[in-house]
């Protein structure tokens, strides 16, 4: 009785369910499919293929100390099935579920053929805290907006305590044939973006365990005050290794949980209840993926259906490169470029400059999110997008467009994180840091600043720009019946 063990978006050996139920049936064979086109256009970006080769190396690593090993196949799943059982004698399948809509399509369809043949295929649930679809309003329908979504979820989940990961793993008497890891050439040709990615990031289940150990001491609980000030490490910077499953929300909970005693009202410390209020955003966005599969593509809200948005390539090409003159907005999209990641506050930032300052379709900026993002995530990116933009569920209103010179001094008073991203500013008085516009020109001249050669002036005028939006809204809400 040998069980093929599809690893996909779940990259541990530690609270993994289809690994646990594997192996109480006996041998296991692990094995990880890359199916580009089967995911079409949401294969994975130039970032996150960086990130998947070395979670796939680790996960080698973790597999081979206990005895086993990893294999690899590209193609379809389908004939990489066929394939596989033919060639082990397996007479089971199993994996830990995702939730993209392809790819549900295509659990379903395979479940059903290989059941056909007599194979035991069972799935499970590694990745989120309750399934998709499990929580709805008294009335039957999705939540469409978070603080609800949220309570029920808190009273009614149970968090299983994660599982070990096992000491052993048997394995066939022979194993198949394996790709070369390097043969996927996963990695980006460019050593420059490739050498930023390696200094701030370790992928796999060790790294993602040690960043959860560091975070969940003292960070978590200066989490609620820390978190939007980008210029401190105030982050967990868990989402990548979520997001790949190395390691997953019921060990976070848990570690929190034995690290924080609950307050006389049974919840953790303020800080650590807010983080796992962005848990439980998480989880809030595939189940607005789950309930609305258009979601990555379409707004849910039908005004946007007929938003004037603007077709301007040198404006978004601009923004991608860092180049608006608006330094928060600059420093967090070079940011991007560095560690693929960008604070949690800047992106809402720069995410509103694009939809709201400069008039352009929130599509383009999770696009390029997508393919610039380590924790790239279908679900997160997509209910991210929408909510600035002001056309999905719990949406910030389309009206509240931020000021990005106003976030700037706000959230980094001091000018740390700006001074780290955009050096060519640094000398600039805390007070001028963020709208250099404004500098006189012998504080421009003190910092060695000038406008237009070492750092752009302003590409739109954001009082003008912000008026610009609030009419086309208005144009797009007219066209409604």
């Amino acid at each position: 009785m040998l069980t093929l063990l599809w690893f996909s978006r779940d990259l541990r050996l530690a609270d993994n369910p289809a690994l646990a139920a594997a192996l109480a049936r006996g041998p296991v064979l692990p094995f990880f499919l890359l199916d580009d086109a089967e995911a079409g256009a949401w294969a994975p970006g130039g970032a996150s293929r960086w990130w998947l080769h070395g979670a796939l190396q680790a996960l080698d690593q973790a597999l081979r100390a206990r005895g086993s090993r990893l294999i690899l196949r590209r193609g379809a799943a389908r004939p990489a099935f066929a394939e596989l059982l033919a060639q082990t004698g397996a007479d089971a399948v199993y994996w830990n579920r995702r939730y993209e809509p392809w790819a549900r399509a295509r659990s379903a369809a395979l479940k059903l053929e290989l059941r056909a043949q007599g194979v035991d295929v069972r799935s499970f649930n590694a990745s989120l805290l309750h399934e998709p679809g499990q929580l709805n309003t008294q009335q039957g329908d999705p939540y469409r907006v978070f603080t609800p979504f949220w309570k029920a979820l808190r009273s009614q989940l149970r968090v299983e305590r994660p599982g070990a990961a096992p000491a052993r793993l048997a394995g066939p008497a022979q194993w198949p044939a394996s790709d070369a890891l390097d043969d996927w050439a996963l990695r980006p040709p460019r050593p420059d973006w490739a050498a930023g990615l390696r200094a701030a990031w370790t992928p796999g289940e060790a790294g993602a365990l040690e960043r959860l150990r560091d975070f969940a001491g003292a960070a978590a609980l200066a989490y609620a005050e820390q978190r939007n000030l980008p210029g401190q490490a105030g982050t967990s910077r868990l989402s990548p290794h979520l997001h790949f499953g190395e390691i997953g929300p019921r060990q976070v909970w848990h570690a929190l949980a034995r690290r924080h005693r609950a307050t006389d009202e049974g919840r953790p410390p303020p800080g650590v209840e807010t983080f796992l209020s962005e848990i439980a955003w998480r989880e809030f966005s595939y189940h607005l993926l789950h309930h609305f599969p258009q979601l990555p593509q379409e707004p849910l809200r039908g005004a946007f259906a007929h938003f004037p948005w603007e077709d301007d390539p040198a404006g978004l090409r601009a923004w991608q490169q860092g180049r608006t003159g608006y330094p928060i907005v600059d420093a967090g999209l070079r940011e991007l470029w560095h560690p693929g990641w960008m604070h949690n506050r800047v992106r809402m930032i720069v995410a509103s400059f694009l939809v709201k300052d400069l008039l352009l379709p929130w599509q383009a900026g999770a696009t390029w999110f997508w393919d610039t993002l380590v924790d790239a995530d279908l679900a997160s990116n997509s209910a991210s997008w929408q909510w600035v933009a002001g056309c999905g569920a719990d949406a910030a209103p389309y009206f509240r467009v931020f000021n990005p010179s106003l976030q700037g001094a706000k959230f980094d008073p001091q000018g740390r994180y700006v001074r780290r991203w955009l050096p060519e500013l640094a000398r600039l008085p805390d007070a001028r840091l963020h709208a250099p516009w404004e500098a006189s020109a012998a504080e421009l001249e003190a910092a060695g600043v000038q406008l237009g050669r070492h750092y752009p002036a302003p590409i739109v005028e954001h009082g003008a720009a912000r008026s610009r939006a609030l009419r086309a809204l208005q144009q797009a809400q007219a066209q409604v019946p």
